[in-house]
């Protein structure tokens, strides 16, 4: 989802003094476009010089904001289905309580027209028997058939509380889900609308830089060199399927929160591929760098997943030749681009 032009510096590597080809790229064609001819006094926030780099972080920025989005929309379907299934289990369960107070009642019944209700059993239907069971029992003033059936409705009615305990706590978690994703989706569009306004600044020509420049990023990158060409194919069927399905959707249009099948957001472009090859993977691309064998990206075959930075926020699927397939960022489309196109890569074969 986040252009792919600058790598992050980390703290205490040789990286923090490295810029990136694209950055290096897109400074250098802006500085071209304007010819150098900054006027003196004018803002230089608006040139596109230093324009394209506050864009990238935006969307670099947006894109953790969707990856966290994700997993609180996926925690909160999670949980709804949850509070689903114990509803219906209360429903259950109450039914089955209300069937066998009937059938006590039913018991009462008889035994008043047969010469008047036991003073126990009265006292056992009423709408709290516990405590007064055992005392009962113990007396003797209930017989054994009466008491299991009551002893039977006592521990029914105990499930019953339970489970209705536990969805008023599941309804609590899931209203915390889904304040949660509220936020996330907030933060997202804060991002994405900045970006767009730095974008709508720009004249046209000087906005087209931007998707020209990301598509150039890191090629020639020497620590893959040794993936292009290699002629190595998918490591099973599923991975040659799922490359098929990836390949299908080049052209489509990136949408955030989105897993296809008109719209993809990065992670859930790969979570579609796999489904079409009938394998499930996580909903994020944290999720997702782990959802299979971490292998060396250097010995990476079409189908294997590659997640990058540190924390994971975007990731594509390799399709071979260096390449891999993947969802960039809001306003352009799924496309092929340089697997060394971010810092921070891992492959994963699903």
């Amino acid at each position: 989802m986040a252009s792919h032009r600058r790598p992050t510096p980390s703290s205490g590597s040789a990286r923090t003094t490295r810029v990136s080809v694209l950055s290096a790229a897109a400074a250098t064609a802006a500085a071209a476009l304007s010819s150098g001819a900054t006027p003196a006094g004018a803002d230089p926030r608006g040139t596109p010089a230093d324009v394209l780099p506050r864009v990238d972080r935006l969307y670099e920025q947006a894109e953790r904001a969707t990856e966290k989005y994700n997993a609180a929309d996926e925690r909160r379907d999670r949980l709804h289905g949850q509070v689903e299934r114990i509803r219906d289990r209360v429903a259950r369960g109450q039914d089955r309580v209300n069937r066998m107070r009937d059938g006590l009642a039913g018991l009462a019944g008889a035994q008043y027209r047969s010469g008047g209700l036991d003073p126990a059993l009265a006292l056992l239907l009423s709408e709290d028997p516990d405590g007064y069971l055992d005392k009962a029992a113990t007396l003797g003033r209930i017989g054994h058939q009466q008491a299991v059936r009551l002893r039977a409705l006592q521990a029914a009615q105990r499930s019953l509380r339970q489970q209705r305990d536990e969805a008023g706590h599941k309804l609590d978690e899931l209203e915390r889900s889904r304040a949660e994703v509220a936020r996330h989706k907030k933060a997202v569009e804060r991002r994405l609308a900045a970006a767009q306004r730095l974008l709508g600044a720009l004249a046209p020509g000087e906005r087209g830089l931007y998707d020209r420049a990301s598509r150039s990023a890191g090629r020639g990158d020497e620590a893959f060199a040794d993936l292009l060409g290699s002629g190595l194919g998918p490591s099973s069927a599923r991975a040659a399927a799922a490359v098929a399905a990836a390949r299908q959707a080049v052209g489509r249009p990136y949408v955030w929160g989105m897993a296809g099948p008109g719209g993809f957001d990065c992670s859930g472009l790969m979570q579609w591929a796999y489904a079409q090859a009938g394998v499930a993977i996580p909903r994020t691309s944290q999720g997702q760098r782990y959802a299979g064998r971490v292998v060396p990206v250097s010995a990476a075959r079409p189908g294997d997943l590659i997640t990058y930075r540190g924390d994971a926020s975007h990731v594509g699927m390799y399709v071979g030749n260096g390449q891999v397939v993947h969802a960039p960022y809001p306003g352009a489309r799924v496309r092929y681009d340089p697997v060394g196109m971010i810092p921070g890569a891992m492959a994963t074969r699903v």
